[in-house]
C-alpha cells in the first residue's frame, strides 16, 4: 500500500493536470465515467502514453474494444498503441474455450471468475505502473448480480493496491444501478466524470467534472473540453481571484480629445467599458478608435469578432482613416473571427487568457455580447461567466470594451442582456432626428473610475473620422429619438461634403 504522501502522476493532459493541481496521486484507484462518445477512451490513451513517454510500463485491459479498434482511435490522433501493452478479452469463448458446458455452476459464474484470474495473471506478467481497465459495464454483465459485481470491484481494488500501480477504471454508465454507482464512487480514490451535451444547433458540447479526489484541493465545477486531433483539449474553469497582478490605473486616450473628455481622459486601465446602442450608431468604430490609438502607442490589442466579418471590419476602418492592416503587420493587433456555434464559453475564456499571458495584450474588444450569448448553451450562466472573465481582465490591468447592440432605432430601445452593472463605464449611443436628418448622440451614463461629463453630445462618423460635437443643450428629448429644438442657431456638426453642397 502507498503512504499518505503519494507523488503526483501526470495524466498526460495539461488542462486536466491544472484542474487536479498537478496530476493524480500515484498508486491509487480512480474512476473515469461518462456516456459513450464523451472522450473516455481518448483520455485513457493519453494517460498511458504519458507513462510510456516517461519510461513506465503501461497496460490497457479492454473487455469492450478490440486491439484493432483501439489502434484506429489512437491513429486518428497520431498515436501508436505499441508504446504500451494491450490485453483484450473479446468474448467469453476466448476466455473459457469449450469449458462452458457444465451443470454445477452457472456459466456467468465461471466467466467472471476466469476473466478476473486472467487479468491478474497479465498484471503479474507485465508489472505495469499505469493501468486502464475498460470497461466496468462488461464486468456488470458477467456478474449478473449487483452484490457479486461489487465484491469483484473491491477484490480488484485490493489486488491493484498491492502492486504500486495507478489504475483508472472506465465506466460508460450503461446498465448500472444508482446504488451500485454510489458504492463504486466510495471505493475509488477519485472520480472524474465526462459529459456530452447535444444542443439544438451547432456542435456537441463536452465538459468534465472532478466529483471527488481525496486529499487534493482541485478546481471544482464543470470545465469545457473538446476532442481534437492530438487528444482532449480541456479548458479549466476561470477563477479570477487566483490571477491578480498589480497595475497602474491610468487613463487610456483615444486620440480624439472631445471623446476623451467624456470619460475624464479615457477609460482607466483595469476597467471595462460597455458601448451600447442600436445598430449603426458607431459602437464598433468607437472601440476601433481606442484600438488604433493603443497600437500607435505600441500596445498589443485583440479584437474578438462574433458578428461582423473581418474583411468588412477592415474595409470600414480604412474608410474612417484607421489603418488596422499596419497594426496587424507589426504584430500589435490580432483579430479573431469567432463562430458561436462551434465555440464553448470555456474555450473562449481560455483564448482570452492566452492573449493576456502569451502576448501581454493590453486592450481587448468583444464584439458583440449578442454573439457571446449565442455561444452559451445555458443563458442563465452568461452573467456569471462574463463577470468572472471581466474580473480576470481587470485584475490583469487590461482595458476591455464590450459592444452591446440594442433593438430598435428611435425612442425606447431594449437589449437581450442586462449586463451594464458589470461594466465600470457605460457609453450610450442614440439616433435622433433633427432638421430632416438622422443624427447620432453620445453620452456617458456612468464611470466608476472617476469624473465624467453628464451632457449629451452629437457624434459624427464620416470620412473625417470620428468627431464629438458640442453639447446638445438647445434640444430637449434627444434620447427619445424625436427631440424638440429650442435654440436660435444650429449647433450641429456638418461634414465637408455637406459644406460643399451648401448643406
Amino acid at each position: 500500500m502507498t503512504n499518505l504522501s503519494s507523488p503526483l502522476v501526470s495524466t498526460g493532459n495539461a488542462g486536466l493536470d491544472a484542474i487536479l493541481g498537478g496530476g493524480l496521486p500515484a498508486n491509487r484507484l480512480y474512476l473515469l465515467e461518462g456516456a459513450p462518445g464523451s472522450g473516455k477512451t481518448t483520455l485513457s490513451l493519453q494517460f498511458l502514453l504519458e507513462g510510456a513517454r516517461r519510461g513506465e510500463r503501461a497496460l490497457y485491459i479492454t473487455l469492450s474494444e478490440t486491439y484493432d479498434e483501439l489502434a484506429v482511435v489512437a491513429a486518428s490522433h497520431g498515436w501508436d498503441i505499441k508504446a504500451f501493452d494491450v490485453f483484450e478479452l473479446e468474448s467469453a469463448a476466448d476466455v473459457l474455450g469449450g469449458g462452458t458446458e457444465q451443470s454445477i455452476l452457472h456459466p456467468w459464474e465461471m466467466e467472471l471468475g476466469e476473466t478476473i484470474r486472467l487479468i491478474q495473471q497479465e498484471v503479474e506478467r507485465v508489472k505495469p505502473s499505469r493501468i486502464v481497465f475498460d470497461s466496468l459495464s462488461e464486468m456488470r454483465l458477467l456478474a449478473q448480480d449487483s452484490l457479486r459485481y461489487r465484491r469483484q470491484v473491491l477484490a480488484l481494488k485490493q489486488f491493484f493496491g498491492r502492486r504500486n500501480a495507478t489504475v483508472i477504471l472506465v465506466d460508460d454508465m450503461t446498465g448500472g444501478e444508482k446504488g451500485a454507482d454510489a458504492h463504486l464512487h466510495s471505493l475509488c480514490h477519485g472520480v472524474i466524470t465526462l459529459e456530452r451535451l447535444t444542443l439544438d444547433f451547432g456542435a456537441a458540447r463536452r465538459r468534465l467534472q472532478v466529483q471527488k479526489l481525496r486529499g487534493v484541493d482541485f478546481v471544482a465545477g464543470y470545465h469545457d473540453l473538446a476532442i481534437r486531433k492530438g487528444g482532449l483539449e480541456i479548458w479549466p474553469r476561470l477563477t479570477a481571484s487566483s490571477h491578480h497582478s498589480p497595475f497602474n490605473g491610468e487613463p487610456t486616450p483615444s486620440g480624439v480629445a472631445a471623446l476623451d473628455r467624456l470619460l475624464g481622459g479615457g477609460p482607466l486601465r483595469g476597467t471595462c467599458t460597455l458601448v451600447t446602442g442600436p445598430a449603426g450608431t458607431g459602437k464598433t468604430t468607437i472601440a476601433l478608435q481606442y484600438i488604433d490609438a493603443a497600437c500607435r502607442r505600441g500596445e498589443r490589442c485583440t479584437i474578438y469578432e462574433f458578428d461582423e466579418r473581418i474583411g468588412t471590419l477592415m474595409a470600414r476602418a480604412k474608410a474612417f482613416n484607421l489603418d488596422l492592416d499596419k497594426h496587424i503587420e507589426d504584430g500589435l493587433l490580432v483579430i479573431e473571427q469567432i463562430d458561436p456555434a462551434e465555440l464553448s464559453p470555456g474555450e473562449f475564456s481560455w483564448r482570452v487568457r492566452q492573449q493576456v499571458a502569451e502576448r501581454r495584450a493590453g486592450m481587448i474588444v468583444i464584439d458583440s455580447l449578442n454573439g457571446y450569448l449565442a455561444a452559451m448553451p445555458q443563458e442563465q450562466h452568461l452573467i456569471l461567466q462574463m463577470h468572472e472573465l471581466l474580473s480576470y481582465l481587470s485584475q490583469q490591468g487590461l482595458v476591455t470594451f464590450l459592444i452591446n447592440p440594442q433593438s430598435g432605432l428611435l425612442g425606447s430601445m431594449a437589449t437581450n442582456l442586462n449586463i451594464s452593472y458589470v461594466a465600470d463605464a457605460v457609453l450610450l449611443l442614440r439616433f435622433f432626428e433633427a432638421e430632416g436628418r438622422i443624427r447620432k448622440a453620445i453620452s456617458v451614463l456612468k464611470n466608476r473610475g472617476g469624473m465624467h461629463e453628464d451632457c449629451i453630445r452629437e457624434l459624427r462618423i464620416d470620412s473625417q473620422g470620428l468627431r464629438v460635437g458640442d453639447s446638445l443643450s438647445q434640444f430637449k428629448g434627444v434620447l427619445t429619438g424625436t427631440p424638440e429644438y429650442i435654440g436660435a442657431a444650429s449647433p450641429l456638426l456638418e461634414s465637408r461634403d455637406d459644406d460643399r453642397r451648401g448643406g
